[in-house]
């Protein structure tokens, strides 16, 4: 019988972390399950940092943002830094002596609530003699193997909200406005934010983009009257045969780009081509932080639960997913992919479908995908 259980939260914030946790717990409560959160995801977990986890600390956590836990999203337990005595930087591996120390005090298993990089490291310890159960976090919606990811709509809310608001200005001053959303490599928060918000053009990664196509549909839309335009702008959208838009590069991070610019860019461009005056705002944290919308709390809490009812079960080594309107799960090696190296960061994302209703839904409609 499953006793004790251990909870962490790693990689970026997003809306209904809280809300898992809360799942997490209450479903442990009622089969007497003892449940700890490790703080700051895996460097409260090197480090053997936690908080015991009840309904006391988890009550009235579902409606909020982030995650009462922490995170951190620069940590890998496999390879850490570390000065050698000659000043240089080398890397230790500290999962086996993590995982010899949850075995030690009685953990039965280790619930990761987080992206396909924090995913990617449960999954390798699995390969440590870990009993380890997935939980996908991301507003990005990216990870495989499940349709619909917590913190996603909320964050397309947001992103939503924000079209409805610039697209006054733009109406009043008959410009082009455009909005630059996150999703990293993936262009699913442009995409349904876009769709939802009544943009005109929509930028995705998965469909480099041609700008005389956009100023063309820019042009038409004058031809009829319509001064403004609104063009939603992922910030992994890139232009045919060009390059992702990179604002820095982190060193101390497993996923060290950071995109950012993508929007300015065809902004300025878009000018250039028209001769109409085009202003970028970029939506960044804000899709991220705030309350948790009622869809996410009760996918979050759906998420929760089943992990904890697998932890119950004995059912290790799996993700949690939502897939064809029911919470199932799949095996932590195929959300891993093929990147077998312990360690090595995950590159295993869902794409947009491009033979998907919501692309064939834009295309029916007349909005503009840049190709």
């Amino acid at each position: 019988m499953v006793k004790k259980v251990g909870v962490l939260t790693a990689g970026g914030d997003c809306p209904g972390l809280n809300a898992v946790i809360r799942g997490i717990v209450k479903t442990a409560e009622y089969a007497g399950v003892e449940v700890y959160g490790f703080l700051e995801g895996y460097k409260g977990l090197i480090e053997n940092r936690y908080i015991k986890l009840d309904p006391r600390v988890t009550g009235g956590i579902i409606s909020k943002g982030g995650t009462i836990l922490g995170s951190n999203n620069k940590t890998n337990p496999f390879a850490i830094p570390v000065k050698n005595d000659k000043g240089e930087v080398d890397y230790e591996d500290k999962s086996f002596e993590i995982v010899e120390r949850l075995k030690r005090d009685n953990y039965d298993c280790l619930i990761v609530i987080g992206g396909d990089g924090s995913l990617k490291s449960g999954r390798d310890f699995t390969r440590r003699g870990l009993n380890v159960i997935g939980v996908p976090k991301t507003i990005d919606n990216d990870v495989p193997h499940t349709d619909i990811t917590f913190g996603f709509y909320t964050a397309v809310d947001v992103a939503t909200e924000a079209i409805d608001r610039i697209k006054t200005t733009a109406e009043s001053h008959g410009r082009v406005l455009l909005l630059e959303v996150m999703g990293r490599y993936a262009g699913w928060i442009a995409l349904a934010a876009g769709i939802a918000g009544g943009a005109d053009t929509i930028l995705i990664p998965e469909i480099p983009y041609d700008l005389t196509k956009v100023a063309e549909k820019i042009r038409q839309r004058r031809a009829l009257g319509k001064k403004h335009s609104i063009i939603v702008v992922a910030e992994g959208a890139k232009p045919v045969d060009g390059e992702l838009m990179v604002k820095a590069t982190v060193g101390d991070s497993p996923d060290a780009v950071r995109l950012g610019g993508a929007g300015d860019y065809v902004a300025r461009e878009i000018e250039k081509l028209t001769g109409i005056e085009a202003r970028n705002t970029t939506l960044g944290y804000l899709q991220r932080g705030g309350n948790t919308c009622a869809y996410d709390r009760i996918l979050s809490t759906e998420y929760g639960s089943m992990a904890m009812k697998l932890a119950i079960e004995g059912k290790f080594n799996e993700m949690v997913t939502f897939t064809d309107g029911k919470i199932t799960h799949v095996p932590l090696d195929e959300v891993a992919g093929k990147e077998t190296k312990i360690g090595a960061a995950s590159s295993n994302i869902k794409p947009v479908d491009l033979d998907g209703d919501w692309i064939e839904t834009a295309r029916r409609i007349g909005i503009c995908l840049g190709d």
